[in-house]
């Protein structure tokens, strides 16, 4: 009962302090609420049109598909907003299991990749920009992982144990390629892990904007192998005191943000193998 009041105080407390303070902007209202969806984390008609092109086509034998793919991304984008458990998936999406089926099966063939891949292309022309970026900013990120397991390292910088998002993104934010490692790699070992796979798909990208953590000859030594690479340390001045917006740096920060509102990803929880997957064994 004493749990249900101080719940109830601090629903009451957060209420009056939304009602002070605008947590959202009428652009991220719009966007994040989506007005008219089933749930917010629908794809609308729209998106489903630009991803449609990229999704894989029915089998020519064998049984004939009765899942449709929509419902599954649609489902799949679900529990990345809302953080909720395979098992606990409502019931008007696909069988969890198929969902579940689905999702590491694109994860596996790098179906994920290839629509992120097309979306910016499809973004940066709809902008009147070169398709290819020339030029990108770079940051990792440390979340905190459960006790099911799976890889995972100590981040004695943040005091996180984990694993570690590393991210780049093109100028303006949008995604260009990640990368998932134990969060005890250093950002500068890090760094080369989502270069080595990026570096084919955008020729012309080449430039980096970085914090001082990737500072020093041994990452650009390590780029070498991939092409003709250059860092510009984005440094904080020494006298700056509090808060300060840092150029270009603050772009993937943004991006950093944006990932985080999916409440999935506020901590990992997953610890599947393929092992586990037979024996019937799913972790959620």
């Amino acid at each position: 009962m004493n749990l249900v009041i101080s719940v109830s105080c601090d629903m009451m407390v957060v209420a009056k302090q939304s009602s002070r303070h605008k947590m959202w902007t009428e652009i991220t209202r719009r966007k994040y609420e989506r007005e008219g969806q089933r749930y917010a984390s629908d794809l609308t008609d729209a998106e489903s049109a630009l991803i449609e092109p990229q999704m894989p086509a029915a089998k020519r034998l064998g049984r004939p598909r009765a899942t449709e793919l929509r419902a599954v991304l649609d489902a799949i984008l679900y529990i990345a907003r809302t953080g909720c458990q395979w098992r606990m998936l409502p019931k008007d999406f696909p069988p969890f299991t198929t969902v579940q089926g689905y999702f590491y099966d694109w994860r596996d063939n790098g179906l994920f990749e290839t629509i992120i891949f097309h979306l910016l292309l499809q973004a940066r022309e709809a902008a009147s920009r070169e398709a290819s970026p020339s030029a990108g900013v770079i940051d990792s990120q440390s979340v905190k992982t459960t006790e099911s397991g799976g890889p995972r390292g100590y981040d004695a910088a943040k005091k996180i144990k984990g694993r570690k998002r590393h991210i780049v993104t093109d100028t303006a934010g949008l995604l260009v390629g990640a990368e998932v490692h134990p969060a005890d790699i250093q950002d500068r070992d890090g760094a080369v892990l989502v270069i080595e796979a990026i570096h084919q798909l955008f020729p012309w990208l080449r430039h980096l904007f970085a914090d001082s953590v990737y500072n020093g000859p041994n990452l650009s030594d390590a780029l070498a192998k991939f092409g003709n690479w250059t860092i510009e340390i984005v440094k904080r001045a020494a006298d700056a005191t509090g808060f300060k917006l840092l150029p270009r740096r603050w772009i993937v920060e943004r991006t950093l943000a944006w990932l985080n509102r999916n409440r999935r990803l506020a901590k990992d929880f997953e610890a599947f193998d393929r092992e586990r997957q037979s024996l019937g064994l799913h972790c959620l």
